[in-house]
């Protein structure tokens, strides 16, 4: 079936109103969580096939991190689909008014190759949840993962209800000239660009979690080895192919060199040479692009390398913005590492890059959290922590200017992937004259009274 008339059918589908009820959308959401299950071995197998991650990180954040999103999801869903009762002026009295979520329609969703099965699976939670119909295209980088879900989702589910697409980035051009109700995107500013620009021409609304350079403070109040330790945790995961992992640190001068040996420990702690425990880079054409980021000039520390698509763990200091490395979101295991001297030349160095889609601080200081939070704009951030706000499904995920539009996650994915409907009902029982033609004085008097 063509990709057209795939869309079509879609379609016509949810117009038979048949995705709507909870009953439907439940089920959905069970039959989702039976075939992760089912064939949970064979999708472990395909994402370690694509990017080598260890047992623990794999589980953790692509297969165990979306089926706990589904078994949330399929325990509030009733309370999320409720229609709520909202307040009404007085000055409508007889009548009542009501929010209804109702499904977008059919939705597409495209994914990344850097958590090429959870931030799928995650966003189709919220599109199932919500009562749409889906097309999913995984990213062509990570192919067995992309066969994995187009083998078991398609055999699953019908292809008028959800159907997984495959191919390059023809594929992916295709289907984001067609009208769909709501498109899901994944990846790089560039290419989000690309998709916004061709949705626009369809007024097609759009969610785009992209990324940046996202920073990490480290201010003199810190305690540096537990700061260490965190940082390096979230920027090495999945060797940094991570939208929200440290990009790069901005430490106090005063601090730097015991800062960094603290680094060099915990690195050396958690990465040992040959370890298992470090991810690959995704392709060869992006190992290569990490390693013209480097000027050997400026690395602090690094190991040696560890296969053909692995890189070790490296940190650069006496880094400037006029670095290369500091040019363009770097999406790899490379931590550039800056110096400051006062907070406030920290802060008005980041208002004037581009809002990132992370940030992170670590102080002991409730002042310098106040500056920092109140003062920068970003997508979301940890103080004391990194990464981790990411795994609170109460919290909404997303960036903000060049770093994304829109949220997900839990209750907000369900928002995203529904429109809510607005409505009264007005009671027939009562119809004053004084709100109809022709208006006289009083009527204007009474008008002015109630509005002023």
């Amino acid at each position: 079936m063509s990709i057209q008339n795939q869309f079509n059918a879609q379609q016509a589908f949810f117009n038979t109103n048949t995705t709507k009820p909870y009953a439907f959308r439940y089920q959905m959401l069970s039959k989702l969580e039976a075939t992760i299950k089912t064939h949970q071995a064979e999708f472990e197998t395909a994402i370690f096939k694509d990017l080598h991650k260890s047992p623990f990180e794999l589980y953790a954040t692509e297969v165990g991190f979306v089926l706990r999103s589904i078994r949330e999801a399929k325990r509030d869903l009733k309370k999320w689909m409720r229609v709520k009762k909202e307040k009404t002026p007085f000055f409508q009295i007889g009548s009542k008014s009501f929010k209804m979520a109702e499904p977008l329609g059919t939705v597409l969703i495209i994914g990344p190759f850097n958590y090429p099965f959870q931030l799928v699976v995650e966003a189709l939670v919220g599109a199932i949840a919500a009562g749409n119909t889906v097309i999913i295209k995984p990213s062509e980088l990570t192919e067995h993962t992309e066969k994995a879900m187009a083998k078991h989702f398609n055999a699953a589910f019908e292809p008028t209800y959800l159907s997984v697409v495959t191919g390059g980035i023809e594929t992916t051009q295709e289907l984001i000239q067609l009208p769909f109700d709501h498109i899901f995107f994944t990846g790089s500013t560039k290419v989000g660009q690309i998709v916004y620009q061709a949705a626009a021409k369809n007024l097609t609304p759009v969610t785009l979690e992209l990324g940046g350079k996202s920073p990490t403070i480290v201010d003199a109040t810190a305690k540096l080895a537990v700061a260490a330790r965190r940082i390096v945790y979230g920027k090495y995961l999945n060797a940094g192919q991570t939208c929200i992992a440290p990009d790069y640190i901005y430490v106090e001068k005063s601090i730097e060199a015991a800062f960094l040996e603290e680094l060099k420990k915990a690195i050396e702690q958690f990465y040992p040479a040959q370890t298992d425990d470090l991810s690959h880079i995704v392709s060869l054409r992006h190992l290569e692009r990490l390693k013209g980021l480097i000027d050997p000039e400026k690395v602090f520390y690094t190991q040696e390398s560890q296969g053909a698509q692995r890189m070790a763990p490296t940190v650069m200091r006496n880094v400037t913005w006029s670095d290369k490395v500091m040019q363009e979101e770097i999406f790899g295991p490379i931590l550039p590492v800056l110096t400051f001297n006062s907070l406030d030349e920290v802060i008005i160095k980041i208002k004037s890059q581009p809002k990132p889609l992370a940030l992170y601080l670590f102080t002991e200081s409730q002042a310098a959290e106040k500056k920092v939070f109140e003062e920068l704009s970003f997508g979301g951030g940890a103080i004391n922590d990194t990464i981790m706000h990411v795994a609170n499904p109460h919290l909404p995920f997303g960036g903000i200017g060049a770093s994304g539009i829109g949220k997900y996650h839990g209750k907000t994915s369900f928002d995203t992937f529904s429109h809510h409907k607005a409505f009264m009902k007005k009671t027939t029982l009562f119809d004053p004259k004084v709100l109809y033609p022709p208006y006289d004085d009083k009527a204007v008097s009474m008008i002015k009274k109630v509005l002023k």
